[in-house]
This record gives structure tokens, sequence and C-alpha cells, in this order.
């Protein structure tokens, strides 16, 4: 086939995959992976073979205008293009360059101190083991440092109390309220 028809080509093999992982003898996690594969095989083909930038190769693809917001973040009014369907996060990760947003284990900006260093919160949670998977990291740490910014020395009790409206999959409650009270002793 020609270049103008590089994306029929790309979804007709998205499609023979799933076909052949379809009638395979295989388990459904192997199938999952298969279509989760063809689904960024696809566009991520068109993106390599014309070259255009993430922005530009996802509004070809699905067809999406930009548009122009004006974002306030971390005090500052920032102008970006953004596609309807793009979430906030991509956003301020990938176009405003804010990679302390919260995507999965990852650090909370700022927080850091003047020359990067992390926060005392973030510091004691490091060293009482909290941050496990990272789903609830980034609410327990600002959680704790408005509780020490409101109660320096807070009880256990009342440091449970605060911490308690964040959901942990990895139950590391103890860990993250052994934090609070480290942190506590050197804020």
């Amino acid at each position: 086939m020609s270049d103008s028809d590089g994306s029929a080509t790309e979804a007709v093999s998205a499609v023979g995959v799933l076909t052949g992982v379809a009638r395979s003898p295989t388990s459904r996690r192997a199938f999952i992976k298969g279509v989760i594969a063809s689904g960024a095989a696809v566009p991520a083909a068109g993106f390599i073979m014309r070259g255009h930038g993430v922005t530009t190769a996802f509004a070809q693809t699905s067809g999406a205008v930009e548009r122009l917001v004006t974002l306030n973040v971390n005090g500052r009014d920032r102008r970006v293009d953004v596609l309807p369907q793009e979430t906030l996060s991509h956003t301020l990760r990938y176009k405003l360059g804010l990679t302390g947003t919260k995507l999965g284990c990852d650090h909370v900006e700022g927080l850091q101190g003047p020359n990067g260093e992390l926060h005392k919160v973030q510091a004691a949670f490091v060293e009482e083991l909290g941050p496990q998977c990272g789903f609830c990291t980034v609410g327990q740490v600002m959680s704790a440092v408005a509780l020490l910014k409101a109660n320096p020395k807070p009880s256990v009790d009342e440091a449970r109390l605060a911490m308690s409206g964040n959901l942990c999959r990895c139950g590391a409650y103890d860990h993250y309220l052994r934090g609070v009270m480290r942190a506590a002793g050197e804020v």
C-alpha cells in the first residue's frame, strides 16, 4: 500500500494481532496485553512514521481540535493548547513540564527546600517506609503538611484523624502515622 494508506495497514495489522491472540490458547492476561499493545501500536506507528509532535499526532489520529486555555498553576497563569479529551495531569506533566503531578509513584512539586532537598514530611515518610505503591503518597504528604502547619505538635490521635481521609491500598497507615510523628519532632 502507499504511504497515504499507512494507517489502514496499521489497523489491519492490529486486527490481525488480536485475531491471532483470540484464536490461540492463551490466558486472559495475555489477551488483555495483546489488546493494549495493539491499541497503542496503531497511534504510535503513526507518530513514529510521520515524525510529528505528540500533540499533533494525537490531534491527527483523533480529529480533535486544540483549545487554548489559561491555567493558574503554583500562582502563575500559564497558557497552553489542550485537546478536548486530554487529562489535566497530561497537560501539566507533558505540556507544562510540571513532573510533580501525580500519575504513579512520583514526588510532590513545590514542597522541596531551596536546594531541592525533600520537605521534612517527605523525608520522615521515607525514613518510616511510608510510600509503597505511590497511590496515596501525595495525599498523605499534603495532609501531613497541612496538619503540621495548623498544629506543629499533634497527638497521635490528632494525626490519625487528620490522615484518615487518605485511602492507602498497601495498608501502610501506621508507617505514614509514624512519619507524621517523626516530622512533628523535626518541624
